[in-house]
Formats: C-alpha cells, sequence, structure tokens
C-alpha cells in the first residue's frame, strides 16, 4: 500500500469526531439563534476591528474538551492528497524549514479578538512550495489530534500571513493554545486556525469540516461578519 493511502487509512482509524460537549451544544445552539450577529459589515483596510467583537488582552481557551498532550518528539504531520510531492515531517524536519515570523490579530467568533500576537513557523506559501498542489487541488481540510476538522479553499490556506505556528511571543506554543504546532489564517475567524494540527488534507472538492456541519460559515470572514451558514 502507497504511503499516502496508508496516511489516510491511519486518519480514518484514529481520528473519530470529538465528542459532544457543554461547549458543543452551546456553540450548536448559538448557530440556531444567530447569536451575536450585528448585521454590520466593515472593510480590514479601514477598521481593525471587526463588527461585533471586543477586544481582550487575555488569551482566552476554547477547544471541544480535550487537550492533547503532544510532546515534538511524538509530533508529525502528514500533507497529502491531491499534491505532487506528499510530505510526512516530525518536528525536527519542520524546524529546518525556513521559519517566518508575522505580527497578526486574532478573531474568535465568539467575539472576542486580541491584537499584536506574535508568530513563528513555516510560512503556508513555503508548505505549497513544498508540496506542489496538483493544478486541480481547490481546497483542504485540516486533521487535528483531537479528531477536529476544518476546511479552506486553497486561496486562504496561501494567504499571505497565514503559517504554521510553533512559537508565540517568542515562547514555544503551549498545549492549551494548541501546541506544537497550529494554523493561523488570521483573516479569518480562529476556529479555521486549526489546533494541534496532524494533518492537511489537499481535495478537489470542498468538505466542511466539524463546526461547518453544525451551522458555522464556511468561510467565516470576520468583516462580512460571516459567523453562521448563510450569513
Amino acid at each position: 500500500m502507497a504511503k499516502e493511502d496508508m496516511a489516510k487509512e491511519d486518519m480514518a482509524e484514529e481520528h473519530d469526531p470529538p465528542p459532544e460537549s457543554k461547549l458543543t451544544r452551546s456553540k450548536a445552539r448559538w448557530a440556531q439563534e444567530g447569536r451575536f450577529l450585528t448585521g454590520k459589515t466593515s472593510r480590514p483596510e479601514e477598521q481593525r476591528l471587526p463588527p461585533g467583537q471586543h477586544l481582550t488582552r487575555d488569551w482566552p481557551t476554547l477547544d471541544l474538551g480535550l487537550t492533547p498532550e503532544i510532546s515534538h518528539d511524538r509530533w508529525r504531520l502528514d500533507v497529502y492528497g491531491a499534491v505532487e510531492n506528499p510530505v510526512f515531517w516530525d518536528f525536527s524536519q519542520l524546524m529546518a524549514q525556513r521559519q517566518t515570523r508575522f505580527t497578526s490579530d486574532i478573531h474568535c467568533v465568539t467575539t472576542w479578538s486580541r491584537y499584536d500576537n506574535q508568530w513563528e513557523g513555516l510560512a503556508t506559501r513555503d508548505l505549497l512550495m513544498a508540496s506542489q498542489p496538483r493544478d486541480d487541488a481547490r481546497f483542504v481540510v485540516l486533521h487535528s489530534y483531537d479528531g477536529y476538522t476544518t476546511n479552506l479553499s486553497l486561496a486562504d490556506f496561501a494567504a499571505e500571513d497565514a503559517l504554521l505556528a510553533h512559537s508565540w511571543s517568542g515562547a514555544p506554543l503551549e498545549a492549551e493554545h494548541g501546541g506544537p504546532v497550529r494554523l493561523v489564517v488570521p483573516h479569518l475567524y480562529f476556529w479555521k486556525s486549526a489546533k494541534w494540527l496532524q494533518a492537511i488534507e489537499f481535495l478537489e472538492q470542498d468538505a466542511p469540516g466539524y463546526w461547518e456541519v453544525r451551522g458555522y460559515h464556511n468561510r467565516g470572514d470576520p468583516w462580512a461578519e460571516q459567523r453562521y451558514s448563510g450569513d
């Protein structure tokens, strides 16, 4: 069996959807009720704070009730699907790639935003150079160690300031915030920036993830207030 097929089989066996939790049930209810919606739109080049958001200096922790403790020695990243060069890296191989620093804001769908987060990691554009998506690749699905998934268009994944982050504010990313490695896509709501990243699957067709099938917007643009399906 090819290594790529084995990776897919392992993902199917190891990553059942996370169990329901109080947060899961609450957020699903918010989607049904249209909670937090203001009906306003803004332009990111003119306004730094998207509609309906409030600033915090803290970094609130939201997850599905599971916090995988994955050491750097155990962490692996599989990149497969519609790519010319599947990637299977351990942490040392990730760190051997060109490292990039970005400073960006966080906007969570639960209405908090945090300015000026300093990230370090592998820019998604450099990952694309390494894996070489095929011409028919249009979407990516992020798979996390807790069974979480979320989907992105290839264009959003390849944003100029998107990266696979292993450090925040000059220190290794803590487990509660998605360490060892998480995705950071600053121009979308933060549920799109999957924590505890384990695999990136490139697809020809879109495949909505955990929150997207539970009433949340398929893209999640904060400035258009795309919180829920139909927004």
